[in-house]
């Protein structure tokens, strides 16, 4: 028995957007996890230099060391010229024709804040501005 005379069926659609939304969620995955390998890379065998090791630019360190005595030693030896002219001229030597050193100032836990501000005025003359600081981690509180 035909109840629904008179009524016309809707056509029946299928929604298509989730699917589409299921398949780029799941082609962005796929694309992100990937891993791509290179088949085109070249092989080649470089020729090798024995200079070419020694032409290699190491970053210039120059460490500068602070004892709560009041001693300064640039890169192990120590200064008699304590001043800040002085720590600035050392500064210079240690560098020599050296391109943007970096200034390591190792300054002792019990070293007073105004030697370790002589350093920084001796670098800032010198025209060194790049300058850090190492420390020990801490074994706990």
């Amino acid at each position: 028995m035909n109840f629904h005379r008179g009524k016309k069926s809707d056509d029946l659609e299928i929604n298509f957007i989730p699917l589409i939304d299921v398949l780029l969620v799941i082609i962005i995955f796929l694309i992100v996890s990937a891993t791509f390998s290179r088949v085109n890379e070249l092989q080649i065998n470089l020729p090798t230099s024995e200079t070419a090791s020694q032409q290699e630019d190491k970053p210039l360190v120059i460490s500068v060391g602070v004892f709560a005595n009041g001693r300064y030693v640039v890169n192990g030896k120590d200064l008699n010229d304590i001043s800040t002219d002085g720590i600035s001229l050392a500064l210079k030597k240690a560098v020599g024709d050296g391109k943007d050193p970096t200034i390591v100032i190792e300054a002792d836990a019990e070293a007073t804040h105004q030697s370790v501000i002589k350093v920084l005025d001796a670098s800032r003359k010198a025209g060194f501005p790049n300058i850090t600081f190492p420390a020990q981690e801490s074994s706990g509180f």
